[in-house]
């Protein structure tokens, strides 16, 4: 079966950044002893104000697992390479990260440049807004696309007070009015309906619109590694990188736990749509975290990343043993599956009641933290599968983002 690879990675520049005032050192100073040497020289770096105080020790960030994105860091600037796959030909976007106070680069064409740290940032997607609270920077954003996917309490507080507007989506966004608020960057969701070209206006009055596709990376690591293109924007990689570390750790710890069991459940997900019930491909982001919490998944050696489109007629042989069912759209209780069809009650975890949703924390509105902050938190995903698959490896947990349908 063709396999996922871990193909981009972030590639470490090292600089020597060269010291101001230096040049107006006396003789004398150069040719004492080297510890008044050093002295010099530390209180050179720690002027205020110097290029070496905005940049020069800034931590870096290694792009690991995600396939979607590449980071490079060079003096004073950092090189952002986003993979666009909603192109009809192979295109890559390019942004350079300039710091503030320092002249961009002239040999990049065609790259926007993006002063960092950005301060102000208009996002289109929920997960953005998980991308910037990850960093600790959600009061960044002053823009989002529509109100009702935000889960955010900081964010909505922020949307109360005036700090953050609604800026509409797709062709219903208001350029005129993100071109008012000046932004120092609009971060849209790349998908096939949003070719680059509607946001033209946008990059015409000299906004830089960066097209962020973490949906697309097909397992937990890869997608929540784009926190690590928010670090780059915010100057923030020395506070998401340990955090990033640590996900990685519990997330791989739990897989190993799972990884021992010698019974695996099985699992049918989803639920039909208008007649077609949609089920995840064998390389897409659900079958990835069901193989790690130690499910089986009749669908799992299927290639692809997507989803499959198939009748309740061919779904309902495996739905009507399987251990487990999950993801049933929005559905709540027992009573809204079967008023939905009355077929579903005579499936086995109907029955047994081993039904789960990822909607246990939906807010007032009716939007969904799944959507949001779990595109960052896959350790606390899989912890939810691991504890309803095998409630013995993990006694202590409390489902997070599952509910039992009741």
């Amino acid at each position: 079966m063709k396999k996922s690879r871990f193909l981009l990675k972030g590639r470490k520049h090292l600089f020597l950044q060269g010291l101001p005032g230096l040049c107006s050192l006396s003789i004398y100073c150069i040719v004492v002893l080297l510890a008044g040497f050093t002295a010099c020289k530390q209180a050179a770096k720690s002027s205020p104000g110097t290029v070496a105080d905005k940049h020069a020790a800034a931590a870096k960030t290694t792009i690991q697992y995600s396939k979607g994105f590449t980071i490079e860091y060079f003096e004073n600037y950092k090189l952002v390479k986003i993979v666009n796959r909603f192109s009809d030909k192979s295109d890559t976007l390019q942004y350079l990260l300039v710091q503030r106070g320092t002249p961009a680069p002239a040999n990049h064409p065609g790259a926007q440049v993006i002063q960092i740290p950005v301060q102000k940032m208009v996002v289109t997607s929920s997960m953005h807004i998980a991308l910037a609270e990850f960093a600790g920077a959600v009061d960044v954003i002053t823009g989002l696309a529509e109100a009702k996917y935000v889960t955010s309490p900081a964010v909505r507080r922020n949307m109360a007070t005036g700090k953050v507007v609604e800026v509409g989506n797709g062709s219903q966004m208001n350029h005129e009015l993100i071109i008012a608020m000046k932004p120092d960057l609009v971060m849209t969701m790349g998908s096939p309906d949003a070719p680059f070209s509607r946001y033209q206006p946008l990059t015409g009055a000299g906004i830089p619109v960066m097209m962020n596709a973490e949906w697309l990376e097909t397992d937990g690591f890869g997608r929540s590694e784009w926190v690590k293109l928010m670090a780059a924007l915010l100057n923030k990689e020395e506070v998401v990188n340990p955090k990033f570390e640590e996900l990685v750790k519990e997330y791989n710890r739990i897989k190993a736990l799972a990884a021992k069991v010698t019974l695996q459940p099985e699992v049918v997900v989803g639920m039909p749509f208008k007649g077609t019930w949609f089920v995840p491909d064998g390389d897409s982001y659900i079958t990835q975290l069901l193989k790690d919490a130690g499910a089986k998944y009749h669908w799992a050696n299927v290639i692809g990343t997507g989803s499959l489109a198939l009748n309740f007629e061919t779904v309902a042989p495996i739905a009507l043993k399987a251990d487990f069912w999950l993801n049933m759209s929005n559905a709540k209780t027992k009573e809204e599956i079967a008023a939905a069809d009355q077929r579903y009650t005579r499936f086995n975890s109907y029955r047994k009641g081993t039904m789960y949703n990822s909607n246990k924390r939906v807010n007032d509105i009716g939007a969904n933290d799944f959507w949001e902050s779990g595109a960052v938190n896959p350790h606390l995903i899989l912890a939810d599968l691991v504890k309803i698959f095998h409630p013995e490896l993990l006694p202590d947990h409390q489902l997070f983002y599952y509910q039992q349908i009741q």
